[in-house]
């Protein structure tokens, strides 16, 4: 399916001013925190911390034009990506340790700062804002998205997230998010614990990818091949086959969509602490990627990236 015309889930919200109730709801979820799967019940407005380290202002480490996502999202002007501090995640792999895991600077920022930044990225030709790893930052970015439609914000909006959502976080924002985009990580809870800190994590995930699925429905480009709305899920390919790929494509296909556009990374390789946990001291092989593109395709799934 293709539009001409595409108008953001979002403005409608704010239109009726259900966007800030949302905002306010999303607040309360803070204040004993469970935004994510941890759900942590940290007081974060009162300085404690919890699996995610994160305090009661949204940090930004960088943001920009970006050309390395999926080709829907990038089209020919990029994705305009915010890549926020700190995750909800620890994963002993982390590419981007030193944002997520680390974070040594990274801006503090008001909503109505972040709300500029929205719009500068729209100003800037991008035909997405892309916020990357927002979860346990989604009040600020609600109020930030309130002050932004003030300022003329009408691109869609991307969730790129680690897959690891609380329901509560997620049906806050059904009618405000345009694309997902999660990570799914593990199909068995043993490494999710092991790897990621997550517990039970396939379960916390599968749930989650009901409720975007159900938020969002498939994938949908305009005329450009540009995506607009819908779901985008990312699987990396992990050394020893620990990703479990053949049961995540399986439920993909069978409890979402077999045409569900599936994201098949082959481009893991050991970063962080991995060299500390075998077999992810070693780059994944050409093989290994091959063989879980065909288990994709042996699930049924039909859209792969």
């Amino acid at each position: 399916m293709s539009v001409d015309v595409f108008r953001a889930s979002y403005l409608d919200l704010h239109e009726r001013g259900e966007l800030s109730r949302r905002a306010a709801r999303a607040r309360r979820l803070m204040e004993r925190c469970v935004l994510c799967g941890h759900r942590c019940r940290v007081r974060r407005f009162e300085g404690e911390t919890g699996v995610c380290r994160a305090g009661d202002k949204a940090v930004v480490s960088s943001y920009g034009p970006h050309f390395g996502e999926e080709r829907p999202l990038v089209g020919r002007r990029g994705s305009g990506t915010i890549f926020f501090t700190r995750c909800n995640l620890r994963c002993v792999f982390c590419q981007n340790w030193d944002i997520s895991q680390e974070p040594d600077g990274g801006r503090e920022l008001e909503p109505e700062q972040l709300a500029r930044i929205m719009v500068y990225l729209q100003e800037a030709g991008c035909h997405n804002v892309n916020l990357v790893t927002p979860t346990h930052y989604l009040p600020q970015i609600l109020e930030a998205l309130v002050a932004a439609c003030e300022l003329g914000l009408e691109v869609p909006i991307v969730y790129n997230c680690g897959g690891y959502e609380s329901l509560a976080a997620l049906r806050l924002l059904d009618g405000v998010v345009d694309i997902y985009l999660p990570d799914v990580k593990y199909a068995d809870p043993e490494p999710g614990l092991k790897y990621s800190g997550a517990r039970d994590y396939p379960r916390v995930v599968k749930r989650a990818l009901k409720e975007m699925h159900r938020q969002v429905g498939l994938l949908k480009t305009d005329r450009r091949g540009v995506a607009y709305r819908g779901l985008l899920v990312r699987h990396l390919v992990l050394p020893g086959g620990l990703a479990g790929t053949a049961e995540i494509c399986r439920f993909i296909a069978e409890e979402l969509s077999p045409e569900t556009h599936v994201n098949i990374m082959g481009q893991y390789r050991p970063a962080y602490k991995a060299r500390d946990y075998p077999p992810l001291d070693r780059p994944v092989t050409w093989a290994e990627v091959a063989e879980a593109v065909a288990l994709a395709r042996a699930a049924g799934l039909r859209n792969l990236h």
